[in-house]
């Protein structure tokens, strides 16, 4: 038996995984969408499904009560220790956090200031079980620090709540010939020495690299082991590497796609005759190759559709800040009923925090939701929105006139406010099927069906990421800034299917 990569076809970036018996977990960068740190299990490397997130809110509470779409929970890192799951990361503007629960689907504790500091990024804690130090590596983001390119090591406690010691470059990849934006590193013990497998390139044409010291702090030798060559995988890199209850070694890193983010690949692993990891073939990403040596296991991914029952939503949805009370009513049917929140940025849904969202599919698709408003509000809206640095959206929204009306709107990336894509037309009844069909390239064809069949609306749309999210699915209900209750929209039968 097979598989083919990616293995994770949507933006789970920056994975990392731990095997904890026959069990493997990944989690991945969430930046500024709440619930973070996602965690997703399998048990064969190939087949994974969403089980819960590590963060609740994102902390300092108030610095995410409005979207920071870049900021947040960059790169993390999880392992488990004294039967304790760990996760640390960093907050580029923050410092370096962790989080620990007894069991993956928790309870996790609050997050935990390690150490405070702009641009501490990338960190991986390490416990050293044969000597029974631990130790912490990180990275450095030069836009809030101005420094980049290099690692720096510290002692940590082995409670894993401080460090100890003020810390030492222990990789300066600007005196690797070549080298540039050596980052997103995970560290491993092995064979006698000390594995720091780390990025360096950038996200888009990097590659992945091995480095080696017979001590903590160095010196460290270095190897590229894995590299685009003449695959179609550009910039193969960043992620981790797992071993297999028989002894088999894996490696799971990403692939920067644009407006679909950084998709996750599997690659075979093993150790050469000179003791250096060999990745892939020969150290060039395969796109296919035989199943894992474990057992098979039924087709499975995270979830993507939603009835939304008793209102509540499915663990694959985010919103774009901190929640508030009162976004979304839980009630006794069927259906998503999110309040139409008053805003002064209704105009833009890049500035709003009560975006439900979830991750852009990488493969072609049509997403489909039924709408219904329920708010007597002019200028109330409710829609179904592809968001990134530019965003289109469609939905209906209360006329001054108090007749609903179907919009298409967007705005592109330098746009201030968004504006008609399509000329508005009469929705009488208050409801709407919708459709966003995804080709490729990200393209997207806008879509309703008022009662009557379905019929297009506007011109193709490219899906635009952010600067390292890729772009987001949205539902959302909007009103103008005034007093009172809005009112609100109902949602229903989202799906996603393949095209």
């Amino acid at each position: 038996m097979t598989y083919t990569n990616p293995v994770l076809d949507a933006d789970w970036s920056d994975p990392d995984v731990v095997r904890v018996g026959d069990d493997f977990y990944l989690t991945a960068s969430s930046f500024g969408r709440v619930p973070g740190l996602p965690l997703l299990h399998s048990r064969d490397l190939v087949n994974w499904t969403l089980v819960g997130h590590a963060l609740q809110r994102l902390e300092p509470a108030a610095e995410f009560r409005t979207p920071r779409h870049d900021c947040g929970v960059w790169a993390p890192s999880i392992r488990h220790h004294e039967d304790r799951f760990w996760i640390y990361w960093g907050d580029p503007d923050q410092g370096i956090f962790q989080v620990n629960a007894p069991e993956i689907r928790g309870p996790w504790t609050r997050p935990h200031l390690v150490k405070a500091g702009k641009g501490l990024i990338d960190p991986c804690p390490l416990w050293d079980e044969e000597s029974g130090e631990a130790y912490l590596v990180h990275a450095w983001a030069k836009s809030r620090s101005g420094v980049k390119n290099r690692l720096t090591g510290h002692r940590m406690h082995p409670d894993g709540t401080e460090l100890l010691d003020e810390g030492k470059v222990i990789v300066d990849g600007d005196r690797i010939p070549g080298w540039f934006t050596l980052e997103g590193p995970k560290l491993y013990r092995h064979d006698g020495w000390f594995w720091i497998l780390a990025p360096a390139g950038g996200v888009e044409t990097g590659w992945q690299g091995a480095l080696r010291s017979r001590g903590f702090f160095g010196p460290y030798e270095e190897r590229i082991v894995l590299e685009q060559k003449d695959t179609d995988v550009n910039g193969p890199h960043q992620g981790a590497w797992v071993r297999t209850p028989s002894g088999e070694d894996w490696f799971l890193h990403f692939q920067h796609k644009g407006p679909y983010g950084r998709v996750v690949h599997l690659q075979p692993m093993r150790w050469g005759a000179d003791g250096w990891p060999v990745i892939g073939d020969d150290g060039a990403p395969v796109a296919e190759h035989e199943k894992p040596g474990l057992p098979a296991q039924p087709p499975a991914a995270p979830a993507t559709d939603d009835d939304f029952p008793g209102g509540r939503f499915g663990r694959q949805w985010s919103w774009t800040a901190n929640p508030r009370a009162g976004w979304a009513t839980q009630h006794s049917g069927d259906g998503l009923r999110l309040t139409c929140v008053r805003s002064a940025d209704a105009h833009d849904l890049r500035r709003i925090p009560n975006v439900l969202t979830q991750r852009l599919p990488g493969t072609p698709s049509a997403v489909e939701v039924d709408l219904t408003l329920h708010s007597e509000e002019p200028g109330a809206r409710a829609g179904l929105a592809v968001l990134g640095d530019a965003f289109g959206w469609i939905g209906l929204q209360r006329g001054s006139d108090g007749t609903v009306q179907l919009v298409h709107r967007f705005a592109e990336p330098v746009a201030e406010r968004e504006r008609d894509a399509a000329h508005p037309l009469p929705a009488p009844e208050g409801r709407v099927r919708l459709r966003i069909e995804i080709g490729a390239g990200a393209r997207c064809r806008f879509s309703y069906d008022l009662g009557d069949g379905p019929r297009s609306s506007g011109p193709v749309f490219a899906a635009t990421p952010w600067r390292w999210v890729g772009a987001l699915l949205g539902l959302f209900a909007l009103a103008p800034t005034g007093t009172g209750h809005a009112g609100a929209a109902t949602f229903t039968h989202f799906r996603i299917t393949s095209l």
